[in-house]
């Protein structure tokens, strides 16, 4: 077989899974029904000037803690700023830092797996036990007291969620190249003369792929839940600008919670909403990427 007939094979079998893979997320019902969620929420949070014409941090102490209504279709919070504006430009910031966090940690933990799940050693050694250390301490405390010292802001928090999101993709892709990297296609390209970086980048990383995205999408939703879990005891992103979590710091107060039910049943359910959301698009896609599962 030629070189020419040998690609393009290989490009019909790659074709052939790809679509076979694609119809199997099709017919996952919860997969799609994860991916119309964060669509549409996410396309509604893009488009907001279009959406609503209310800005978000204008405030309004006239219009205070109105209930929903036709001017106001998610009411007002304690300084008269629109609920439903609040919310659209919020999930901008708060889907931002969701997978910029991480996706950061994903390059981090796919950069340390590959190097000491290939060559192991000395390195291996010490990033695992940086890991264990990392990992023995919950990671909302660890967050927490990371975020107080680095200082709130948008970049800080991405930051904290990079330094503390790499350790679960780590782990995935080490364990992954300790078994890969002993089979015989490895043993082959090195028979071949390959150098390591194309071993590890061309051969072997292609085949951990799976999990990796996978677990990209539960660090996306855990990151969205603690960004919003830290903005509403008041230390996440600064309250001046709109996100999920400072929506819903709004309803702190025990009145509030018992009053203005409004302020805290609206952005509680839309994150609840998209976090449900990437969870399902992630077991879809888990069961596609997975080669035991084609």
């Amino acid at each position: 077989m030629t070189h020419a007939s040998a690609l393009k094979e290989k490009n019909k079998r790659s074709f052939y899974l790809a679509k076979r893979g694609l119809d199997k997320f099709r017919r996952n019902r919860l997969a799609m029904l994860g991916l119309a969620i964060i669509t549409i929420i996410t396309l509604m949070c893009i488009f907001a000037p279009f959406i609503t014409s209310y800005d978000p941090t204008e405030i309004s102490l006239l219009e205070r803690r109105r209930p929903p209504g036709s001017e106001h279709i998610m009411g007002t919070d304690s300084l008269g700023r629109d609920v439903f504006s609040r919310l659209l430009y919020g999930g901008r910031v708060s889907i931002l830092i969701g997978l910029s966090g991480a996706a950061g940690g994903m390059i981090l933990g796919i950069f340390f797996g590959s190097l000491c799940g290939y060559h192991g050693g000395w390195a291996d050694a010490f990033v695992i036990k940086v890991a264990e250390l990392l990992a023995i301490i919950p990671q909302l405390l660890l967050n927490l007291v990371l975020v107080l010292i680095a200082g709130q802001s948008i970049r800080n928090i991405i930051f904290v969620f990079t330094f503390t999101g790499w350790i679960a993709t780590f782990r995935l892709v080490r364990g992954r190249f300790f078994t890969l990297r002993e089979e015989s296609f490895v043993e082959a390209s090195r028979a071949f003369g390959l150098g390591s970086l194309s071993i590890v980048f061309k051969h072997i990383l292609p085949n951990c792929l799976g999990p990796v995205v996978v677990q990209f999408t539960l660090n996306t939703a855990g990151f969205i839940l603690t960004e919003a879990a830290l903005s509403f005891i008041g230390i996440g992103v600064p309250t001046s600008i709109p996100t999920w979590g400072n929506v819903i710091n709004a309803a702190r107060e025990i009145i509030v919670i018992t009053e203005n039910p409004w302020l805290w049943i609206f952005p509680g359910f839309t994150i609840a909403l998209f976090v449900l959301g990437v969870n399902f698009f992630g077991d879809g896609l888990r069961d596609v990427l997975d080669p035991s599962q084609l």
